[in-house]
C-alpha cells in the first residue's frame, strides 16, 4: 500500500488527502489526488454535524481557521418549518434536553409533565426550554467558550461554510504535506487482468498513474467503483422520492443566523444556509409531483436576498453502492452514495469512511474480511440515516398535496416501523453502537412532527409532580441564564477574525 491515489477532488477528495498525509507522514507513502478543473464538484453541501471538529482536531486544525478560511459561521441545529403542517415550527438542536433524573432520561419527566399539563405552565409542552442550543438559536447568540463548572450546560455546535473554500483550503494543508496534485482527466482505467484490481489509470495527454489503494472520490459517477468495477447501487426511492436538487446562492441581508432552516414545500423541501459572504438556497424536489422549470421558479421566487448566479440543477437516486470498498478501489463522498442533505449528514458520511479506511488500512495484501468489515459498518450507517430521514417524511399531518399524501401514506422500512412502534407505545429508544442519530435527535424530530408516546416510563411515575416542576423549573433556570450570557452570534463571528472587540 506504498502509492494510494485519489481520484477527485472536491469535499470528499480533499478530506481524504488531508487526513492521510496528516496521519501517514511524509515519505512512508505517496499520496497523488487527480482532479480536473473541467469536471466541476456539487459544493452545495455546505452545512455540517459536530462530528466534524473531531476531523479538524485530527488535522490540528481550529474553528478560527476554518471560519477565516471558508466564509463559515456556526451552527446549532437545524429548524424545520412547516413539516408537520403549515405555520408549524420546531428545532432539532445538536445537544440533550435537560438531565437524566432518578436514573432515567429527562424526556421521561417532561412527558410525564406535559401529560398534565392542564396542572403546570403551559410552556412545558415547549421542551426546546430544556435545551441550550434551541434557546440560543432563538436568540441568535454563540461562543466557543465553555464554562468551567461542570453543572454547566456544554454548547455543541457544527458549521455552515463554503463547500468549494473548503476543499481549497484542505488542498493547500495537503499538498503542503507531501500530496501531489494532478491536473488531468482519466481516459482509460487498466486493471489486473487476473485480480480485476485497478492498476493504472491513464490521461489525456500520455501521462499515467499507477497505485496500490485508489480512492474514488469522483462523484455521482463513480468513475472506479461503479463505471469500472460495476459494484452495483441499491436504490432507497421508494422510500426518499426526491431525486433533483435546484442550489443557488443569494445575496446577505441580515447578520447569519446560528443554524440551518428547511422549508417544508409543496413537493419537498427548500433549505436556508447563512455564510458570511451569502446565504446558500436550494429546492429539494420529486420530479414525479412538480416539473423542474416550476421547481426553479419558485425557488427564486422566495429568496430573501438576490440571487448570485443562475440556479444549479442536481440529478439524483437516494442509496448507496453495493460494495464501497470493492478489490482495491474505496469509495467515498458521492461515489459511495447519497442521502438527500435534509440532516447535513454527507460531508459525515465520508469522513465515517474515512476513519473507518484508516482504522483498517491494510499494510500489504487486502484481505476479504477487511473489505467486508467496511462495507458492512458502512452499510449499516447508510441504514441508520436513512430512516432517520424517513421519519421527517412519514410523520407529518400534511395531506395538502399529492407529494405529503404519498408520503403519509407510503411503506416504510420494517427497521423504522420497529422504532416508530417502540417510541409510540413505550416511549423508549434503544440505540445502537452505529446510530449516528442518538435518543435526543430522535425524540426532537419525532416530537417536532407530532409524535408522542403512549406511556411514560413508571419512574418518572413515582415521582411527586411537585418535585419534578420545581427540578423542570430550575433546569429551564440554568440554560435560560447561561444562553442570556451568550454573545450575538455576529458579534462572535467579527471578534474570532479581529473585526470587533475580543470575547
Amino acid at each position: 500500500m506504498k502509492n494510494i491515489v485519489i481520484v477527485g477532488g472536491g469535499t470528499a477528495g480533499w478530506m481524504a488527502a488531508a487526513a492521510l498525509s496528516r496521519v501517514l507522514g511524509k515519505g512512508r507513502h505517496n499520496l497523488t489526488l487527480i482532479e480536473s478543473d473541467d469536471i466541476g464538484t456539487v459544493g452545495v453541501g455546505e452545512a455540517t454535524i459536530p462530528m466534524i471538529d473531531f476531523f479538524h482536531k485530527v488535522l490540528g486544525v481550529t474553528p478560527v481557521d476554518i471560519l477565516r478560511e471558508t466564509e463559515a459561521t456556526f451552527k446549532l441545529g437545524i429548524e424545520f418549518v412547516d413539516w408537520r403542517k403549515p405555520g408549524h415550527r420546531y428545532f432539532h438542536p445538536f445537544g440533550n434536553y435537560g438531565t437524566d433524573m432518578g436514573g432515567i432520561g429527562f424526556r421521561q419527566h417532561w412527558l410525564r409533565m406535559a401529560r398534565l399539563t392542564d396542572q403546570w405552565d403551559h410552556r412545558l409542552w415547549d421542551h426546546g426550554l430544556y435545551n441550550l442550543e434551541t434557546i440560543a438559536a432563538r436568540a441568535e447568540r454563540f461562543s466557543l467558550i465553555q464554562p468551567k463548572d461542570p453543572g454547566q450546560p456544554r454548547l455543541n455546535h457544527a458549521y455552515h461554510f463554503d463547500a468549494s473554500l473548503y476543499a481549497q483550503f484542505l488542498s493547500r494543508y495537503g499538498q503542503a504535506r507531501g500530496v501531489t496534485r494532478i491536473e488531468g482527466l482519466i481516459e482509460r482505467v487498466e486493471q489486473n487482468p487476473d485480480t480485476g484490481d485497478v492498476e493504472c489509470l491513464h490521461l489525456r495527454g500520455g501521462e499515467s498513474v499507477s497505485g496500490d489503494l485508489f480512492l474514488d472520490c469522483s462523484g455521482f459517477r463513480g468513475l472506479l467503483i461503479e463505471q469500472t468495477l460495476k459494484a452495483g447501487y441499491e436504490d432507497w426511492s421508494h422510500w426518499l422520492p426526491c431525486n433533483r436538487a435546484f442550489a443557488v446562492p443569494s445575496a446577505r441581508v441580515a447578520p447569519p443566523l446560528p443554524y440551518t432552516r428547511a422549508t417544508a414545500r409543496e413537493a419537498g423541501w427548500q433549505w436556508r444556509i447563512p455564510l458570511q459572504h451569502r446565504t446558500g438556497n436550494g429546492y429539494v424536489f420529486c420530479d414525479g409531483f412538480i416539473a423542474e422549470d416550476d421547481a426553479r421558479e419558485r425557488l427564486l421566487s422566495r429568496l430573501d436576498g438576490e440571487p448570485l448566479a443562475e440556479p444549479r440543477l442536481l440529478k439524483f437516486t437516494t442509496g448507496h453502492r453495493r460494495k464501497m470498498w470493492d478489490k482495491n478501489v474505496i469509495a467515498l463522498g458521492l461515489s459511495s452514495g447519497f442521502l438527500e442533505p435534509l440532516e447535513s449528514t454527507s460531508i459525515h458520511l465520508a469522513q465515517s469512511a474515512l476513519t473507518r479506511l484508516i482504522t483498517l488500512l491494510p499494510a500489504g495484501e487486502i484481505a476479504p474480511r477487511i473489505r467486508d468489515t467496511f462495507n458492512g459498518l458502512m452499510r449499516t450507517e447508510y441504514e441508520h440515516v436513512r430512516d432517520f430521514i424517513i421519519a421527517h417524511y412519514k410523520i407529518t399531518e400534511r395531506d395538502d398535496t399529492p407529494f405529503w399524501k404519498h408520503c403519509r401514506n407510503m411503506p416504510i422500512p420494517d427497521s423504522l416501523r420497529a422504532r416508530l412502534d417502540l417510541f409510540s407505545e413505550h416511549g423508549v429508544f434503544i440505540e445502537d453502537t452505529h446510530d449516528l442519530f442518538k435518543d435526543a435527535n430522535w425524540f426532537s424530530v419525532l416530537a417536532g412532527q407530532g409524535m408522542y408516546p403512549n406511556a411514560v416510563h413508571p419512574i418518572a411515575e413515582s415521582f411527586d409532580p411537585r418535585d419534578t416542576g420545581a427540578r423542570l423549573a430550575q433546569i429551564q433556570d440554568v440554560i435560560a441564564r447561561r444562553a442570556d450570557a451568550l454573545p450575538p452570534h455576529q458579534e462572535f463571528i467579527d471578534s474570532c477574525l479581529g473585526k470587533g472587540r475580543p470575547i
